[in-house]
């Protein structure tokens, strides 16, 4: 029998007519059929008889036969072997991109139908087996590739997300505003050349991970407005230090933050780095010596010196942004989500065109009148000043003062007086 085999299918292997096929599709040794079915100049309908084979071995080989036809194929994407399928998945996401719109569009859609149900099998190492084939194929059909993206199980999305070209902008987007499975923003954040408004997107989350990622990306497009707004989280985050440290083209002012409260070894890298500009490397200088200062003061002056650092620098941004016109209420908005009080507070002097001990009394005394009114004089909307009162002074429920009819809920009146009584409160 093996000389038998090897004559019939080993090396130099010699044409089968129809009518000889035909008779070994049939014949009871099924290691016969099996290299039977390897072999890719046998017509498609045996092939296709033989992937329904009732030895799993046989319809394997079919399965990863790249003769066999689209008809064998879709019966395969169905069978009850995992083994068969897991082969044909490998097989097809290799062939089925290659297919041009010249194909025959039976043909093609033949194929592509078997790549959509093998994309939706209920077994993870055979969804795991095709994204793996199609993670970097450019033309790759886009309705599979979407399918694998969203998957439940990271192994088979991870790649998809990571690296397909396929995947567009649009639909990172909608991946990362859906709730998306643990690790997949991660695998986003690690693509190559992620534009700023997917990297906009991802900042504004509560993935730590995904942002560490992020920021340690290169080649991510991550706007300064973007880096300015996650250096203000970063200090209690010591997963973002690294690679905010490590990150290329700095901004100075997120240098300087930086250098406020990373390690020491990270300060002196930062303090090292020869990229910075005279202005960054200037500032970066300035916190690393008061740094040292700090380290001989007490705790109690300590909190004291850092308060009033971030007062002072919070002041120093929001004039620079008054200063060109983008000091607005989009800008306190943003601030207030990330809980950057400081600025926020800071924003409201300087729109108020009040007195800084006014606003802070306000504050402190937490006061819903004192900040309506504020906000008004300050030129904000009464949805804002809704929105100070729960965020900026922290009020329950209860003490909330909201809009009436979409309109500031004291009268104007009233809203001077509020600003009388905290200016004549200095």
């Amino acid at each position: 029998m093996a000389g038998f085999l090897k004559r019939l299918f080993g090396g130099n292997k010699e044409p089968i007519d129809y009518d000889r096929a035909k008779d070994l599709a049939a014949h009871p040794d099924s290691k016969i059929r099996t290299d039977l079915a390897r072999r890719d100049d046998i017509r498609p309908e045996i092939l296709y008889f033989l992937a329904e084979d009732a030895d799993p071995a046989v319809r394997r080989s079919v399965a990863a036969n790249d003769a066999a036809p689209p008809q064998a194929n879709l019966l395969l994407a169905a069978d009850c072997d995992d083994s068969v399928r897991g082969d044909l998945a490998a097989k097809i996401a290799r062939l089925a991109p290659g297919l041009s719109a010249h194909d025959q569009d039976r043909l093609r859609r033949l194929t592509f139908e078997a790549l959509e149900i093998v994309a939706r099998d209920q077994v993870t190492r055979i969804r795991q087996i095709l994204s793996e084939a199609l993670k970097d194929v450019a033309n790759a059909p886009p309705d599979v590739i979407r399918r694998l993206a969203h998957d439940a199980e990271l192994v088979v999305a991870g790649p998809i997300l990571r690296f397909s070209p396929v995947l567009t902008d649009e639909d990172l987007l909608e991946i990362i505003g859906a709730e998306p499975i643990p690790g997949a923003l991660a695998a986003i954040s690690r693509r190559a050349g992620i534009n700023t408004q997917v990297c906009d997107a991802i900042a504004a989350t509560d993935d730590t991970e995904a942002i560490a990622v992020l920021l340690g990306n290169p080649l991510a497009q991550i706007r300064e407005e973007t880096l300015d707004r996650l250096v203000h989280r970063a200090a209690d985050i010591e997963a973002w230090h690294r690679p905010f440290v490590e990150r290329p083209k700095l901004p100075a002012r997120v240098a300087q933050r930086l250098a406020r409260f990373v390690a020491a070894d990270l300060l002196r890298s930062l303090a090292e780095r020869d990229d910075l500009g005279p202005e960054a490397a200037s500032l970066v200088a300035l916190a690393v010596e008061k740094r040292i200062a700090e380290a001989a003061l007490s705790p109690e002056a300590k909190a004291s010196t850092r308060l009033a650092a971030d007062r002072s620098e919070a002041e120093a941004r929001a004039r620079a942004l008054m200063d060109c016109g983008q000091l607005t209420e989009t800008t306190i908005d943003t601030a207030l989500a990330s809980g950057d009080l400081a600025f926020v507070t800071a924003a409201l002097i300087l729109l108020a065109h009040l007195p800084a001990k006014s606003v802070v009394k306000a504050i402190d005394t937490q006061s819903a009148k004192g900040i309506i009114a504020i906000s008004w004089k300050a030129g904000l909307s009464p949805g804002l000043a809704l929105q100070l009162q729960t965020r900026l002074l922290r009020l329950p429920a209860a003490r909330v003062i909201p809009p009436s009819g979409g309109d500031f809920p004291l009268t104007t009146r009233e809203m001077e007086w509020q600003l009388e009584f905290f200016g004549a409160a200095e």
